[in-house]
């Protein structure tokens, strides 16, 4: 019942039905707090669904070292980055994460959202992580395995919901770091009301001087640090048009540019987003309009090195602007005491245009113009049924995606395909989910359904390079389809407040989207049969005292290859079978905050043929913090405490993710909130 259930399961709690919830999944919350999540499109009580759903608060994601909200994220098992490598240093386009053991390319498998609010790069699906500074961040919930029956594409292996700020009351924050490989940052964060306006406005910069990933002894003179420089800003405006409607408007713009680990690679975005909407109770039931878009402007330089890595030739240089609109209405009503029904309909635009320039010896040699254009439109019911220890949910979406307007037009030594054929695709995703209380301190859940994504703009036209690999693209990529099933048992004990939750899960892919390997340097973009993730899940938490507190996960998962024509019995790329995280803190008003997070995780392969492999690792964060006042806290932290070299990708060379970093910082608060 997983994100069926979602919506609506809130709103059926036998306590005290509310109109406005959902329902989304059982993992990490204990039914005395009373946590919802909004990633089910409507507020939900994470204890009446049957999803495995984390929430991380800003305190959780501020006890990492890293300032980078993916690196935040894995404290949580089977949450890794695309080959290991922090978005701080990463090429963009190998910012996807990977959920539930089915991996990732240049496009998650998993859908982004904040506040509500699609967040995934719309040409090429992955994610710009410093888009969220930490001050712009309140919480994160995530939700693993299939949603599709309410979000659409992208959300096959999953959904993570980012909730930002919202304006209040006057209030000011600030906070500023400084570490190793030359980090420095600097968050403001605002807010303040007047009469029925509230209004916020916040700013982040970071710089990092970052580290050379190829491995010391494979390393040239062509190699150098890779950088980013990252400025983000944005605000919010909230006008409560009466005690039970309220209307907003939000901007964001972040500007990043990057080095690439080389002399001559490097890439910058800019990156504007608008949201505006409003959500409205009537007699008939509550509503939520959001209208949203963006405007992309990327680019990047591609060269080529020798093997000894003492030279290096500048290939191509690529332009990519792109557009997108969007909006969704929802609707809600709760029938009765016992039943929920949830509506709705969404449409999501995407225009954008390659521009690819060769370049030898030193001089354009000739061009590629690639112009297309992607929409996909849903509508979507789902009714939730609660009585007594049972709470049932089924749920339908039908999609109507479309890629069209695609045309190539080339001069010089470049070829063109022309005008490219227009595809479309019409899609059904049920799903059906059922929860079960057992007295007071066990729940039982299961849930099944299905899911899709279709290809982006990016797979389908824009050749792609990570090192000295190229990857083609290939524009008769069909769609990717899944199946996935889950069953999970939650238990709390009262005692120390402990819970444990673990589950079964299954994923079947069918014409899953690899880079299939074509030489050496060469990958190919294809449909490649199908991939299957089947395994368990294990999320904990104890606190034997008030100042203790130890919770972790484990996720096994046998990820691979189960038809195809040459792969069969491959390990899915990118996944390793093993992952595990264990979080230590111990809080005293005398003498601060400590947090230890470990994190194992097996041996994966950086490639289809399971040809470079990257070795298991085991990784030691730690931080401190300090309150001086009631207004200044002093923070540090180490990453990769232990130096340990754990390796990140193999491209074929192989690269490194971060080795041990230092950071401290101080943060000032106006009005500091109360801490347990």
């Amino acid at each position: 019942m997983m994100l069926c259930a979602l919506p609506l399961s809130a709103q059926t709690q036998p306590a005290t039905p509310s109109p406005n919830a959902a329902a989304p999944s059982t993992v990490v919350s204990h039914p005395v707090q009373q946590v919802t999540v909004t990633a089910y499109r409507i507020p939900t009580p994470i204890e009446a669904t049957a999803s495995s759903t984390s929430v991380l608060s800003h305190d959780d994601l501020q006890t990492m070292p890293s300032p980078a909200l993916d690196d935040q994220l894995r404290q949580l098992a089977g949450v890794e980055l695309y080959r290991r490598t922090s978005s701080l240093v990463a090429n963009p386009t190998t910012q996807g994460i990977s959920l539930r053991g089915l991996g990732s390319t240049a496009a998650s498998r998993t859908l982004v959202l904040s506040d509500g609010v699609p967040v995934l790069d719309p040409f090429a699906g992955h994610v710009h992580w410093t888009e969220f500074p930490t001050l712009s961040v309140n919480s994160v919930e995530l939700v693993r395995g299939a949603a599709s029956d309410l979000y659409g594409a992208n959300a096959l292996s999953g959904v993570i919901h980012i909730l930002r700020p919202e304006p209040g009351p006057r209030d000011f924050q600030a906070e500023s770091s400084g570490g190793s490989e030359g980090t420095r940052e600097g968050s403001l964060l605002g807010t303040d009301s007047h009469g029925r306006l509230a209004v916020l406005a916040g700013a982040h910069w970071l710089i990092t001087d970052g580290y050379t990933l190829v491995a010391p002894n494979l390393r040239g003179p062509v190699d150098k640090p890779s950088n980013l420089h990252s400025e983000f800003a944005d605000t919010d405006l909230r006008y409560k048009l009466s005690a039970t409607a309220t209307v907003f408007l939000r901007g964001t713009v972040m500007n990043e540019a990057r080095g690439n680990g080389t002399l001559l690679q490097n890439n910058a975005t800019r990156l504007w987003r608008y949201a505006g909407g409003g959500d409205w109770k009537t007699p008939a039931g509550n509503w939520q309009m959001r209208l949203f878009g963006s405007r992309e402007g990327y680019r990047q330089s591609f060269s080529s090195i020798n093997t000894a890595r003492t030279v290096e030739n500048l290939t191509r240089q690529e332009r990519t602007p792109a557009e997108e609109l969007g909006g969704s209405l929802l609707w809600s009503r709760a029938i009765g005491t016992h039943l929920v029904l949830l509506a709705g309909s969404d449409v999501h635009d995407v225009r954008a245009t390659d521009l690819e320039t060769a370049i030898s010896a030193g001089l354009p040699t000739g061009y590629t113009d690639t112009t297309a254009r992607q929409r996909q439109t849903g509508v979507f019911v789902e009714a939730l049924y609660n009585r007594g220890a049972w709470t049932a949910s089924a749920s339908v979406r039908g999609d109507h995606a479309a890629t069209f307007d695609g045309d190539e037009k080339a001069a010089g030594s470049q070829t063109g395909a022309g005008v490219y054929p227009n595809t479309a695709e019409n899609v059904a995703d049920p799903k059906l989910g059922l929860v079960r209380r057992v007295g007071s301190h066990v729940e039982l859940s299961a849930s099944a359904g299905r899911g899709f994504r279709v290809p982006t703009l990016n797979e389908l036209y824009r050749t792609g390079q990570v090192g000295q690999i190229i990857t083609l693209p290939n524009a008769s990529l069909g769609p990717e389809r899944a199946t996935s099933a889950e069953a999970g048992a939650q238990v709390e004990a009262m005692p120390w407040n402990s819970r444990l939750h673990g589950s079964y899960f299954w994923t079947e892919v069918n014409n899953p989207i690899i880079a299939v390997t074509q030489s050496a340097t060469v990958n190919l973009r294809e449909n490649l049969g199908q991939i299957r993730s089947r395994g368990i899940a294990l999320d904990w938490k104890t606190e034997p005292r008030r100042w203790v507190s130890l919770n972790g996960s484990y996720q096994y998962a046998n990820a691979s290859v189960t038809r195809g024509a040459s792969d069969v019995g491959n390990w899915i790329p990118e996944v390793a079978h093993n992952m595990a995280t264990a979080q230590l803190d111990l809080r005293r008003s005398h003498w601060g905050v400590l947090h230890a997070t470990g994190r194992v995780s097996g041996h994966m392969y950086d490639d289809d043929l399971n040809q470079y492999r990257l070795s298991g690792y085991f990784q030691l964060d730690m931080t401190a913090s300090r309150d001086f006042g009631r207004h200044a806290e002093f923070t540090a932290g180490l990453m990769n405490a232990l130096n340990r070299s754990i390796q990140a990708g193999r491209t074929p060379v192989l690269t490194l993710a971060s080795p041990l970093t230092f950071t401290a910082g101080l943060q000032w608060k106006l009005h500091p909130a109360a801490k347990n």
